[in-house]
């Protein structure tokens, strides 16, 4: 069967968006769905703790993890926060965001490790704590580039580098291309 040819049984023209509610999905969530790059260009989905400074994300994750040495050799992510599936009432329309970063490591000497170190205690407790004395543990801040939210049917937005609502996504499979 030719894909092309499938029509959505949802008309979009007729579907109301519902309101955006990016912070609330950000703040509800204590950890991030990260997929990075492998040395051979294939794909590895990892998870972790993070905190939140403006508007960039704070890990703070061991070197023995694959995901960290993506993300130091390759410093692209793309990071998902997702509502809990145990609190939606339709599988399909879990509200979500998606973001591209650029990932940077943070030295210790810079103001914003500290902060976010005590963010992370802060969020997580005292094993921040512990884990941030260790010498193979290291901070990345992960900067949003773009990405997209999603909270129902035919409720679609683009979002920005600071994390906020540009546009409502229309069209079959996204057919507004950001990019252009």
């Amino acid at each position: 069967m030719d894909t092309q040819t499938i029509k959505p049984a949802l008309d979009q023209t007729k579907v109301k968006p519902k309101a955006p509610k990016v912070k609330e999905l950000i703040e509800g969530c204590k950890s991030i769905v990260m997929a990075t790059l492998n040395e051979d260009g294939s794909p590895l989905v990892s998870y972790a703790p993070y905190a939140k400074v403006d508007n960039s994300f704070q890990i703070l994750v061991s070197f023995i993890a694959k995901h960290t040495k993506n993300l130091k050799d390759r410093k692209t992510v793309s990071l998902m926060f997702i509502e809990d599936e145990s609190n939606v009432k339709q599988i399909y329309a879990r509200d979500r965001l998606t973001v591209e970063a650029n990932a940077v490591l943070v030295d210790k000497s810079e103001a914003l490790y500290e902060k976010a170190i005590q963010d992370l205690k802060d969020r997580h407790g005292k094993v921040v704590e512990v884990l941030s004395d260790l010498n193979d543990f290291v901070l990345f801040d992960l900067k949003p580039i773009k990405g997209s939210y999603v909270n129902g049917f035919g409720s679609a937005y683009f979002v920005d580098e600071n994390l906020e609502i540009v546009e409502h996504r229309r069209g079959a499979h996204g057919e507004q291309n950001r990019d252009k």
